[in-house]
């Protein structure tokens, strides 16, 4: 059975990356959960998806006390998705006000898991930045890693498996029942995001994806249930 991840929590009914967002997706069934980490400007690790608050002003500008109440501690936003499997996305992108090249944000976030009292096969680390997750590997070899992509070409794949990735997170517009079977051919696990079509969904279950991240979790799980036609 394919599992379906709940995009920032059920985040077309609740505000996206909120501890009721989180809540919501685990009430609803979802196998897992994908939020977004960044730090504040006095290190705190809270969730959030941009790197500026909808006003404008740049989190990592902002001490955790100025935050808006809806932005989550990342040690609350895993207590509210208690029994499912957490993917944690590190934002650390060049060019956003946040970007770190040492990658520090990885190492915050490999200490906070390490301290908790949860299997470590609760979490899944991803990133869009191959050095902060090569980072988190190095680190935590014992945490499951993930490489976001945009597509799931012989390169992604490539780097993915050669760095010691054993998951691929690849973007549903591009993917095709080739990449799937490529990257599985290869040994890793593939999620892809985001879906929240139906029929969509079905065609690439079919592919043999492990894993749908969408914002409407139980659309997506009542679409996976159904018959085939």
């Amino acid at each position: 059975m394919t599992d379906v991840i709940a995009h920032r929590g059920a985040s077309r009914v609740e505000r996206e990356n909120t501890v009721a967002a989180f809540r919501l997706a685990v009430e609803l069934g979802a196998d897992g959960i994908e939020l977004d980490v960044r730090p504040s400007a006095d290190g705190a690790l809270v969730v959030h998806h941009d790197a500026r608050l909808a006003d404008g002003r740049p989190i990592i500008g902002l001490a955790r006390a100025e935050l808006p109440d809806h932005v989550a501690d990342l040690g609350a936003a895993l207590d509210a998705c208690a029994g499912v499997v957490v993917n944690v996305e590190l934002k650390n992108d060049p060019g956003e006000p946040d970007f770190d090249p040492t990658d520090r944000l990885a190492d915050a976030v490999v200490t906070l898991l390490n301290a908790r009292p949860e299997p470590v096969g609760r979490w899944l680390l991803s990133s869009f930045r191959r050095a902060t997750i090569d980072r988190v590997r190095s680190l935590a070899p014992h945490l499951a890693t993930a490489c976001l992509v945009t597509a799931a070409d012989g390169e992604a794949i490539d780097a993915c498996r050669r760095y010691g990735h054993g998951t691929l997170h690849p973007w549903v517009g591009g993917l095709t029942a080739d990449d799937v079977a490529a990257a599985k051919a290869a040994g890793l696990v593939v999620n892809t995001w985001t879906c929240n079509d139906p029929a969509e969904a079905r065609r690439v279950a079919a592919w043999g994806v492990d894993g749908i991240v969408t914002d409407v979790p139980d659309v997506i799980r009542a679409a996976l249930l159904e018959p085939s036609r």
